[in-house]
């Protein structure tokens, strides 16, 4: 099926925020912006968009497609860590802790980081498993695991 353009850029229109948000919560090398990963997963979901055949959600297809995107671009670029987003307005005490959450949450191996930040998403059990490819157990255990681990290290630091 060839991809209709129109359909495309309203699909991008609805999910550009969940697209951002994984392309912000990897850390790539310092040559990378969190622009250039948004503008390669939008070339990866045009190259499949045509491919999509809807078992899923377009939500839960779109999450698969940027999180593998950005886990391509991490065993490319090394993973070699740069520093968060700046935040949009004037520091507080919650923008260190989110800050310090953030690092957090990305330096949680694969794929407890992909769960997390799914779980953040509003991602059920089932749409986290079809776009992780794991069971839904195996996604509940993950995702209490690593909860149970960031609360340990939010609380230390």
């Amino acid at each position: 099926m060839e991809p209709d353009e129109r359909t495309f850029n309203e699909l991008i229109h609805r999910q550009r925020d969940i697209i951002w948000r994984v392309c912000c919560t990897y850390r790539l090398s310092a040559a990378w912006t969190t622009e250039d990963a948004f503008h390669e997963v939008l070339c990866a979901l045009w190259q499949g968009y045509g491919g999509f055949d809807r078992r899923s959600s377009e939500r839960t297809w779109v999450y698969r497609v940027a999180t593998n995107t950005m886990l391509s671009l991490v065993r490319k670029t090394g993973n070699q860590p740069t520093a968060p987003p700046p935040p949009q307005r004037e520091p507080s005490y919650r923008d260190d802790d989110y800050r310090d959450l953030v690092e957090m949450i990305a330096a949680l191996p694969e794929p407890d980081h992909t769960i997390v930040m799914a779980h953040l998403e509003g991602f059920s059990y089932a749409e986290t498993a079809k776009a992780t490819g794991l069971s839904v157990g195996a996604v509940s255990m993950r995702l209490t695991r690593a909860l149970r681990k960031l609360r340990k290290q939010y609380k230390q630091s």
